[in-house]
């Protein structure tokens, strides 16, 4: 402000009341040029308008003295009431310097800022539109103003503003997006009032779509849904629910694709509320979307799995997750099976959502480069959505998904409920995906193992319907390249074991009961894998073969094929070199197999001994039952063998006779008087027909010292009736165990000469184990 002429047309007493401390002063200055400027519009001069707000800016606005930038701003307010409509055409040079003073360290200046920019909006209405960024901006700002009466002053100019683009159609939301996704990041609670407060304004207007623009702003949103601020929080809340509720209505529209792995990202959040609301969208993304989500399968499993161990503090969460975990498995169809993973995709029929049919996700990734890390900046293009008749082309990332499930699967904090699930998934795959999942197998093959060793039934059981399936499918045997490591040598061994490919590698004593019976279904080469591995663990784990073993077993004999399980179990064990845990193994087998109802049919099976199979059958399990002299005889009463029982028995002379023999000779008098031997207790009243039986049995009586067991087998015994008692008149009909035997063709001779060599290798066994001990001793006295 130099000369009076360079400031005019205001004349001195303007300049000198705009420039005055009081604001009554400045009022009356600025109606002078409100006056002053209606003159200039009246007469259309446009360059003395621009001459008077350029002044007003420059000199007064943007001066360095405070009360010159006051009188400026009023200045610039009083021109726009002048200019009327017609300020559209000098918003430019009316906002700019208004704005500028936002930044001023005065709060009241700043206010008077708020005040002259209110008033020019409110002359302009519509035509402030195209500088919508500008003001947004310096709104934002000042919605974080520590000073009251600003940030009162901006609320007021924010509502004005909102009214504005509200009832106009002419709002750019295309150059908005970009300030709108980077001011939502923003850490200030008052600035994420504001950011919300407008998504919520934008998202009511009906001719602003911004849910074409969601995944630029959907993470954001989420991160404010965590803010400290429970009025923040809920105003996030219903933003997102509103958001949601238009997805649902026009799915159609909605870029699934785009926002899969911001999901996935708070599905894992720390904080409650953001994992249960990511958690919603999830499953109505998944319900809505269908096969479009199955390429962020391993993301979303890595999100979900651990929810499904959650307490009741987070029964939410736990519900929702469950119902993400079910949705996403029913994605996998077997058409996914078919297709060549080395191709970037595969086409198949759209599955219909509740409007339209989805389209094709392009260059669709998974997001995992590791098993827990997610790669979440590989977001797709926009979504188009055809009719339903177009098809869709997904790629099921298999090798992502086994990867996360053999991560939670190995993971020993994961909860049991997490296990559950991973083993369902597991299962399900091999039931969709057979082919592709059996390139997996011998990865898996040694965590399935371990889990046998889980604290829960329900887990085990599990574990064994997958380990069941994996040795019973087919894909197994037919996926070359891909199963179990070829090798001769199938004797459990200290370091790795070598399984043959095919039953046909099996022993020469094994082979026909396995591939010749008719009456068992065909295994794959997984099948003997499994039998090795299960015996190797239970030889490596006592504790588990006591606790566990008898129901592993027996939910295997319900799984698969009983006789298969019995037959392979029993070959294997012929050659196991831990001669001790063959005993026991044995043991355990007969128990199982005299004692429990899953094993009914096997019985009845060697009860009869009627066919070449069953016959077989028994000449194998004797082979390596003959490990446990009691455990044998047991069998022999099993199948109705009383001579060859009294036999053996005979030979019980030779061994050495120890507690242990002795308590498992009174085990199997306590057996013989329980439902499963009725039919032989009832065989006692035939005494002519049955001679070796009651011979047997007063050798193993022979055998117990006086005890419990001795009283019961001795008033057993003395129940047998007198044979001139029992005899009929009809004498020509043949007994049924001597046809029986006559039609068996097992030679008893060979299979008593194996029992007498097999306990010589016992007897060696136990003398070099005293031996080891007394030396062992002698170093300790030493």
């Amino acid at each position: 402000m130099n000369a009076e002429r360079d400031l005019s047309p205001l004349t001195p007493g303007v300049v000198r009341a705009l420039t005055d401390k009081l604001y009554e002063k400045r009022k009356v200055a600025a109606l002078e040029i409100e006056k002053l400027v209606r003159e200039f519009v009246a007469q259309n001069n446009t360059s003395q308008i621009k001459h008077v707000i350029q002044i007003l800016s420059q000199e007064f606005a943007l001066s360095q003295h405070p009360h010159s930038r006051k009188g400026g701003l009023i200045g610039l307010a009083a021109c726009s009431i002048a200019l009327g409509k017609d300020s559209g055409l000098y918003l430019k040079e009316l906002i700019e310097p208004v704005l500028t003073c936002f930044n001023d360290a005065d709060s009241r200046l700043r206010y008077y800022a708020c005040e002259a920019l209110y008033n020019i909006v409110k002359v302009a209405r519509g035509s402030v539109l195209p500088h919508f960024n500008v003001l947004f901006d310096g709104l934002s700002k000042l919605a974080a103003d520590p000073d009251p009466n600003v940030k009162s002053g901006s609320e007021l100019l924010d509502r004005l503003l909102k009214d504005i683009v509200t009832e106009s159609n002419q709002f750019d939301l295309v150059g908005f997006i970009p300030l709108l996704r980077e001011r939502i990041y923003s850490n200030n609670q008052y600035a994420r009032q504001f950011i919300i407060s407008w998504i919520l304004v934008l998202e009511s207007v009906p001719d602003i779509n911004l849910l074409d623009y969601l995944p630029e702003i959907l993470d954001g949103l989420f991160q404010i849904l965590g803010d400290n601020s429970k009025e923040i929080r809920k105003m996030c809340e219903v933003a997102l629910g509103e958001f949601l509720k238009e997805i649902k209505k026009n799915p159609s529209s909605v870029k699934f694709a785009e926002m899969a792995n911001i999901l996935v990202i708070h599905c894992q959040a720390a904080d409650d509320l953001i994992q249960l609301t990511a958690m919603c969208w999830m499953r109505e993304f998944i319900q809505l979307a269908g096969r479009v989500m199955l390429p962020y399968s391993s993301g979303i499993l890595t999100a979900v799995l651990p929810c499904l161990s959650y307490d009741d503090r987070k029964k939410n969460i736990k519900e929702v997750a469950n119902v993400c975990n079910q949705s996403l498995m029913k994605l996998v169809i077997p058409e996914d099976d078919e297709m060549d993973e080395a191709k970037p995709s595969m086409t198949i029929p759209a599955e219909a959502t509740s409007e339209e049919s989805l389209s094709k996700p392009e260059s669709v990734t998974t997001g995992e480069s590791q098993r827990n890390e997610l790669d979440v900046t590989a977001l797709n293009k926009p979504l188009c959505f055809p009719c339903s008749c177009e098809r869709i082309q997904v790629t099921l990332n298999l090798d992502g998904i086994v990867q996360v499930l053999d991560y939670h699967l190995s993971d020993t904090s994961i909860g049991m409920m997490t296990r559950i699930a991973v083993l369902k998934w597991l299962y399900h795959l091999y039931i969709k995906t057979p082919r592709k999942m059996f390139r997996h197998t011998d990865s898996l093959f040694p965590i399935l193992l371990r889990t046998l060793s889980d604290e829960s039934d329900e887990v085990i059981l599990k574990d064994l319907e997958l380990l069941a399936e994996i040795a019973s499918s087919p894909a197994g045997q037919t996926e070359e390249g891909h199963g179990p490591s070829d090798g001769s040598d199938v004797r459990p061994g200290p370091v790795e074991l070598h399984v043959p490919a095919r039953a046909g590698q099996l022993s020469s004593s094994s082979t026909k009961g396995l591939e010749c019976s008719p009456s068992t279904p065909t295994m794959n080469s997984y099948f003997y894998k499994f039998m090795i591995n299960l015996l190797k663990r239970f030889s490596s784990e006592r504790k588990l073969l006591e606790a566990r073993g008898p129901f592993i077993i027996r939910q295997l004999c319900l799984l698969l094929n009983a006789e298969n399980i019995f037959h392979s179990m029993a070959d294997i064990l012929l050659r196991e070199e831990d001669l001790k845990f063959a005993s026991t193994m044995v043991h355990t087998l007969n128990t199982i197999l005299l004692t429990s109802s899953e094993l009914f049919q096997l019985r009845n099976q060697l009860k009869d001994l009627k066919t070449p199979e069953s016959r077989n059958l028994f000449c194998c399990l004797y082979r390596s039952w003959c490990h446990n002299p009691v455990t044998t005889v047991s069998l022999c009463f099993l199948t109705q063998n009383y001579k060859h029982a009294y036999d053996l028995i005979q030979k019980f002379g030779d061994l050495e006779v120890t507690v242990d023999f002795l308590t498992e000779v009174d085990k199997l008098v306590q057996l013989i008087e329980c439902p499963i031997f009725t039919y032989l207790r009832l065989q006692l009243l035939d005494v002519k027909s049955n001679p070796y039986l009651i011979k047997a049995l007063y050798g193993l009586l022979m055998l117990l010292p006086q005890s419990s067991a001795f009283e019961l087998l001795s008033h057993r015994l003395q129940c047998v009736p007198n044979p001139e008692l029992m005899q009929t008149t009809d004498n020509t009909k043949p007994s049924t165990s001597f046809k029986r035997t006559a039609a068996s063709n097992i030679d008893y001779t060979e299979l008593l000469q194996h029992f007498e060599k097999v306990q010589n290798k016992h007897l060696e066994a136990r003398h070099q184990r005293a031996g080891r001990a007394e030396q062992l001793d002698r170093r300790v006295v030493l």
